[in-house]
């Protein structure tokens, strides 16, 4: 299964999350789901989705997935036959504005969890990306940020802008990070990446002391930074790349978020009542 995900050009991160899902539907069964039948299949699907919120939720998603893949790889057609489609649950996502980007940038007090938080933003980065960011991937000359082998094994670059730039020169000069751009403690109590869960904790937390009622994730700043360039004059096919999509698609969900010059929404009430300024 891990020579084959490699293959296809998934991620690590796919093969973890499909093979933690299977390896607890064999604990429930106490066999391999290849030895199951489609009635048992569809029982724990179902048994799943009676627990999960909606049947759209990860771990749900992950499972029915990572069924489908072992049957194609093992030519079990007819479980393969057998598993439901997933609906798609179209979302807008949350988007900051101006003022509560410049709110959240400004609320930790340690610069590195500022600068986190301005190069999420800044650059539209995924998690990942931002915790593979390495020293070399930085370029202050050139004011441009390398993207290594980003979703779907892309490479990209995004640029910096005189701020950020500033901003990652003072960070170098006070913090001297060692290999990675933000590091964090490994499990030997040396210098690693920055962990998953300390990029959420700075998030939130910054959240919370700037008194944002919206739940804000990494990729709620993704979203915010697709959405403002656009709404600034960018294109959507330079955004594209900006945002290393591999379908244009993916990249026209923020045409339907952005305010652009075309006439704007309003309501009904703001014309029967006219405020007296």
């Amino acid at each position: 299964m891990k020579r084959s995900i490699e293959l296809s050009g998934k991620s690590l991160s796919t093969l973890t999350n499909y093979a933690r899902c299977l390896a607890t539907m064999t604990l429930h069964f106490k066999c391999s789901p290849l030895d199951l039948d489609s009635e048992q299949v569809l029982d724990y699907l179902h048994y799943l989705q009676s627990k999960k919120k909606t049947p759209s939720s990860s771990y749900f998603k992950h499972t029915l997935y990572g069924l489908r893949f072992v049957y194609k790889l093992y030519g079990k057609a007819p479980l393969l036959h057998s598993l439901p489609s997933l609906k798609k649950v179209h979302k807008l996502p949350v988007v900051l504005s101006v003022f509560e980007i410049k709110r959240l940038i400004a609320a930790p007090k340690l610069l590195k969890h500022r600068l986190l938080i301005a190069m999420m933003y800044g650059c539209g980065l995924r998690r990942s990306e931002l915790m593979n960011i390495r020293l070399s991937h930085v370029d202050l000359d050139r004011q441009m940020l390398h993207i290594s082998q980003g979703k779907g094994r892309k490479d990209r670059y995004v640029p910096l802008g005189e701020n950020l730039s500033y901003a990652i020169g003072k960070y170098l000069d006070a913090v001297k990070p060692y290999i990675w751009l933000f590091n964090g403690n490994g499990s030997d109590g040396t210098p690693g990446q920055f962990s998953a869960n300390g990029v959420r904790w700075i998030i939130s937390e910054a959240r919370k002391k700037a008194g944002i009622q919206k739940q804000i994730s990494s990729h709620i700043l993704r979203h915010t930074y697709a959405t403002h360039l656009l709404e600034m004059g960018s294109d959507i096919m330079t955004l594209k790349d900006l945002l290393g999509h591999m379908d244009i698609k993916t990249t026209m969900l923020y045409l339907h978020i952005c305010n652009l010059d075309k006439p704007k929404a309003f309501s009904p009430m703001d014309r029967i009542y006219r405020l007296k300024k």
